[in-house]
């Protein structure tokens, strides 16, 4: 089952068109990455999820059920402006927050005692929002975006000003709730983020969806037949037909770094049987564009993505 499919949602304001007939399908029980410059359009739409606003025209429906408010308690949103009370002890407002979403009293009162002791922050229970970091808040409101086990997970840069460490307990945090059951929707600009976290990836840019897949089906659309090779010796050929050879350097003594284009068509085995002919092969990697690479490249134009790709000095 879908977690959320969205069907021509539109969402105009006077002078601007913030969405223009997007579609979206989101599977269960996914992480799934919504991409996009600012002023795409993506917080318009993770407004209109949480019914913050509503869409002009178009249809979003929620684990197969027209989006409608007894969602609201099916869904943990984490938006990237904090907003927490900050008179308030984080003990008191774990509950309250928890108790909007529908829990009882007596099981907010054991869900926030088991998160904070999950995060080692027991000691904050009576202490003040306003006496917390910024990371330090930033954990509390993740706490009360997830504890109430919403089915769909909205994180809106949830890393914004973590520590690597505090980021890498949010991350396995994240992993868990999904494995769980939980859908994440993951709105960041941290695309090394969405390397490592997301399964499924959309990219909405000036208003409209223009990429949505799997993170897979994504890199493969996008490959562009370049590898590269480490080998002794450079007195190889390659038929130039059929090859170009884009890069090439010493690594150490007769060590060499190649990296090759082959033509449309030709197979990574097919290029490895012909390298293993000519010279003494060490190794072989084919290049595949990273997520910035495409985001960079659809949103500033397809070719970059070539370009891109092609002049990397990495090998």
């Amino acid at each position: 089952m879908e977690a959320l499919v969205a069907r021509n949602v539109t969402k105009r304001y006077t002078n601007h068109t913030a969405l223009d007939n997007v579609n979206l399908t989101i599977p269960a029980n996914r992480i799934f990455g919504l991409l996009g410059p600012n002023g795409a359009g993506k917080t318009t739409f993770i407004r209109i999820i949480n019914q913050i606003i509503n869409a002009d025209s178009g249809q979003i429906s929620i684990f197969g059920e027209p989006l409608s408010e007894k969602h609201i308690g099916t869904i943990g949103y984490l938006p990237e402006e904090r907003g927490l009370y900050k008179k308030m002890k984080v003990g008191d407002q774990l509950i309250y927050l928890a108790q909007l979403k529908g829990m009882t009293k007596a099981k907010a009162l054991d869900k926030s005692k088991e998160w904070l002791k999950r995060f080692q922050i027991t000691d904050w229970w009576n202490k003040k929002i306003e006496d917390l970091s910024k990371g330090m808040a930033q954990k509390v409101q993740f706490i009360s975006t997830v504890m109430h086990e919403p089915r769909l997970i909205i994180l809106d840069e949830p890393f914004s000003g973590f520590d690597p460490v505090n980021a890498r307990l949010i991350t396995q945090e994240i992993l868990a709730l999904r494995d769980k059951g939980s859908t994440i929707i993951f709105s960041t600009h941290r695309m090394e983020t969405v390397e490592d976290l997301c399964d499924d990836i959309a990219l909405i840019n000036k208003s409209r969806t223009i990429l949505e897949g799997s993170k897979k089906q994504v890199k493969d659309q996008f490959r562009s037949n370049t590898f590269s090779i480490e080998h002794h010796g450079n007195n190889f050929q390659l038929d130039p037909t059929r090859y170009e050879i884009l890069a090439q350097k010493v690594i150490e003594g007769d060590l060499y770094a190649t990296t090759i284009k082959a033509q449309t068509g030709i197979k990574p085995n097919q290029v490895i049987r012909e390298l293993i002919e000519k010279t003494e092969l060490s190794s072989f990697h084919e290049k595949l564009p990273s997520m910035a690479d495409i985001f960079i490249g659809l949103v500033q134009g397809e070719d970059e993505i070539a370009l891109r790709t092609h002049l990397q000095e990495s090998i």
